[in-house]
């Protein structure tokens, strides 16, 4: 398995890519070429050929949830590329209208949409991209500090509602380390998530986690993440994008924690 970072807040010092504030990981594993999640704007497309990835090779793209950070790189994908032939996996709610306030943040494409310029494959549950490589689909609950939090408003069949992201999800991908969690900004709670992934690939191991945490300040929420790390001895970590730096600073005091930003990239076996 192998990982690039294309889109993130930051990049590294003398690479010269571009960042803004949106993620997007390139992923290789099993034969299969993935992009999870798709940034903000372009920069995914000028980022991939300084890194030498070929987006025209992906077979897979999958989307952790339907705000536009993650979801606006599909538009300059359907301009630069037929996109036809690619899978794409994601979660319906992902191309639902979404509003914070009077100000748009979801896809730039309505699911009609996504049909006509990419071969969607819609997925609530777990998928199997590859032997190697899983959609975990819906995350269930499983503990009490990482309630749902409501942001912004979605809409349903005309009407706006609170907007609780239940379709936000992550990958997993099996190693001979254990499991690596891929996550986009874990809206449903990066230690649900871990939980989950842990359940559905009978795997009590993990050997990393790379993404947002949706984490910005200290708090009970951040120290009992931190003692969950450490519990299940998580060393790999990649924190980025969505969390906040006294939230890093501190998970730092317990598990040393890996820089991220765009040109970071990943191989485990």
């Amino acid at each position: 398995m192998k990982i690039q970072v294309l889109v993130d807040n930051n990049t590294y010092i003398d690479a010269y890519y571009l960042a803004e504030p949106a993620a997007c990981y390139y992923i290789e594993i099993d034969g299969s070429k993935i992009l999870f999640d798709t940034g903000y704007s372009h920069i995914l497309l000028s980022n991939a050929a300084k890194m030498n990835v070929d987006l025209e090779k992906i077979s897979h793209i999958v989307l952790s949830h339907g705000h536009n950070d993650h979801t606006g790189g599909l538009l300059y994908l359907h301009e630069k590329m037929d996109c036809s032939a690619i899978k794409l996996i994601a979660h319906r709610d992902c191309f639902l209208p979404k509003k914070m306030g009077q100000q748009s943040i979801g896809s730039p494409f309505l699911e009609k949409e996504i049909k006509k310029y990419f071969d969607y494959c819609p997925q609530e549950g777990v998928f199997h991209l590859s032997e190697n490589c899983i959609f975990l689909g819906e995350i269930p609950q499983s503990n009490d500090f990482e309630l749902r939090e409501e942001m912004g408003e979605v809409q349903r069949q005309g009407i706006w509602q609170r907007d609780i992201l239940k379709e936000d999800t992550a990958l997993v991908c099996k190693t001979k380390q254990g499991l690596f969690i891929v996550t986009g900004c874990s809206h449903s709670g990066i230690c649900n998530i871990i939980e989950y992934a842990k359940r559905v690939c009978k795997e009590q191991k993990i050997a990393g986690v790379l993404g947002g945490f949706h984490i910005f300040e200290q708090g009970q929420r951040l120290d009992k993440t931190i003692d969950y790390f450490v519990k299940n001895h998580i060393t790999l970590l990649y924190p980025c994008h969505c969390v906040g730096f006294e939230a890093k600073a501190k998970i730092h005091q317990a598990i040393a924690i890996k820089e991220v930003g765009v040109g970071c990239s990943i191989v485990l076996y």
